[in-house]
């Protein structure tokens, strides 16, 4: 899932506000993946909302992230979730296009270093035989395209 672009949260499903929900969703998922080193499961996740005295059903927790079906505007799910994810409940809570919280900034811009890194070493291990002038080339388009694209995407997108 981090290594994946909010599934179900694209273009078309970013203009409306469920696309929205699941577009922050999946960037507090991706943040989550970067300090645990795995995906959150969905048991997980329900535990920690039964622990906040919230239930939430896999097909709800689905839609949410999928960014189909009705907006979910559940109050206490929304700032269980906020807790959750250590993120001030209005981010949840509010559809318009608020200002990402600080420390998810950050986290985020962590995320795409760790990526960045993974395709290097990747890149390095894979062209072994290649000169080093040839791979300080390959690293300065990746430091670029990185550059261009604060948002996590790549010229590859």
């Amino acid at each position: 899932m981090a290594d994946q672009e909010s599934p179900g949260a694209g273009d078309e499903a970013r203009r409306t506000p469920q696309g929205e929900l699941a577009r922050k969703l999946h960037l507090l998922l991706d943040v989550a993946v970067a300090e645990r080193g795995e995906a959150l499961t969905f048991p997980e996740i329900r535990a920690a909302m039964t622990v906040r005295g919230v239930g939430l059903s896999r097909a709800r927790w689905s839609y949410m992230k999928d960014g189909n079906g009705r907006l979910v505007q559940d109050r206490p799910l929304l700032t269980a979730l906020a807790d959750y994810f250590n993120v001030d409940p209005e981010y949840l809570l509010s559809v318009e296009d608020i200002e990402t919280p600080e420390m998810v900034g950050r986290q985020l811009e962590f995320v795409k270093s760790l990526r960045a890194a993974r395709v290097k070493s990747f890149a390095a291990k894979t062209l072994g035989d290649v000169s080093p002038e040839t791979l300080e080339i390959i690293v300065e388009y990746l430091d670029q395209d990185i550059a261009l694209h604060p948002r996590g995407g790549s010229a590859v997108d």
